[in-house]
């Protein structure tokens, strides 16, 4: 998970730095952050179930649909669905290692 976590960090900062830079010239750049998803990913990796994951997973084509609206409107970050938005925002109010504890709970 550290990796994981550590690369969708970079391409975050990433992007937005690239959406700064490049947004006077006309150029979009956006992050599309979809949280639990449904797609074929867990039967193609082997994996049985996403436990938590389950419950709380969009469509894919309300996420496809959020994050192409996003890019239009020039979003730096687009995180579709109220229940994403509240844990992507959530993790700013909470102590770090309250947050590092919660990622670190989480299971398949």
């Amino acid at each position: 998970m550290a990796v994981y976590f550590a690369t969708k960090a970079y391409v975050l900062s990433f992007t937005e730095a690239l959406h700064e830079e490049w947004k006077d010239r006309g150029i979009k750049v956006s992050a599309l952050c979809p949280g639990p998803t449904r797609t074929e990913f867990g039967d193609v990796a082997g994996i049985k179930t996403l436990g938590s994951f389950d419950r709380l997973a969009m469509e894919a084509e309300p996420v496809v649909r959020a994050g192409l609206e996003g890019l239009d409107r020039n979003q730096a970050i687009v995180i579709p669905g109220a229940t994403n938005k509240i844990g992507a925002w959530s993790t700013r109010l909470a102590p770090r290692s309250t947050v590092r504890k919660i990622a670190g709970s989480l299971k398949f």
